[in-house]
């Protein structure tokens, strides 16, 4: 196309074409449009005031109060199985050693004054012939670091060892029941005395031996003041 054409025609459609005015309003939406997208998006931070740091704290302290509860639990496990372990390894060696007794008899009233003098406490001695348990003796033995009484008992071929001494609120609560190294191991305490059984014997007859001689036991003992 010509160029003086191209300009002729540029005039005519300037003169043509119809003129609208543009809604008030319309610029500065269009501006604001631009600015917004010229501008980068931020994120605001979350404020970390102190509440989250209490929770922080709180979830800290409870872990440590967790942990501290679990190793309380697992150290008073291990002493209790300590000491099974160090109960059922005198009883093993007296058994190898042909050990049993340093006073060998039946007899309870030369059982229990033997221990006089060689201990700082009196152990208990039961008879319990009657109900298919006679007594064979007692010795002085170590266990746990103690001196410990043991008084040996019998049923038919098996062989039934009592650790006694005295009673300790540092030393690991004996076992209702339990097996160590192949043996059965029953244990109580009362206000003076722990007693730690052991034998080869069957669960069920040893835990009647033990009902035997903790009844014996409770029957012995001295009666409270002003209770006769």
């Amino acid at each position: 196309m010509d160029p003086h054409e191209d300009t002729e025609l540029s005039a005519i459609v300037k003169m043509q074409a119809e003129r609208h005015a543009a809604p008030a309003g319309l610029r500065d939406r269009i501006v604001t449009s631009i600015r917004q997208a010229e501008t980068p998006s931020r994120q605001e931070p979350k404020p970390q005031g102190w509440r989250q740091w209490l929770n922080l704290g709180a979830a800290f302290a409870m872990g440590v109060l967790a942990s501290v509860t679990v190793v309380h639990f697992l150290n008073a496990a291990s002493a209790q199985e300590r000491l099974a372990q160090d109960v059922v390894s005198s009883h093993v060696r007296s058994l190898m050693a042909a050990h049993l007794a340093d006073v060998a008899s039946s007899d309870r009233h030369t059982v229990k004054p033997w221990f006089s003098g060689k201990l700082d406490f009196s152990p208990p001695v039961a008879d319990l012939a009657q109900a298919g348990f006679p007594l064979v003796g007692g010795r002085l033995d170590y266990v746990g670091g103690r001196p410990a009484a043991a008084l040996v008992y019998q049923h038919r071929q098996h062989i039934i060892n009592v650790f006694v001494w005295p009673h300790d609120t540092r030393a690991p609560t004996p076992p209702a029941a339990l097996e160590a190294q192949g043996f059965n191991v029953i244990g109580w305490e009362d206000k003076k005395m722990q007693f730690w059984l052991v034998s080869d014997l069957n669960a069920s007859d040893l835990q009647a031996f033990a009902d035997q001689l903790r009844g014996a036991a409770i029957a012995g003992s001295p009666p409270a003041p002003g209770k006769r």
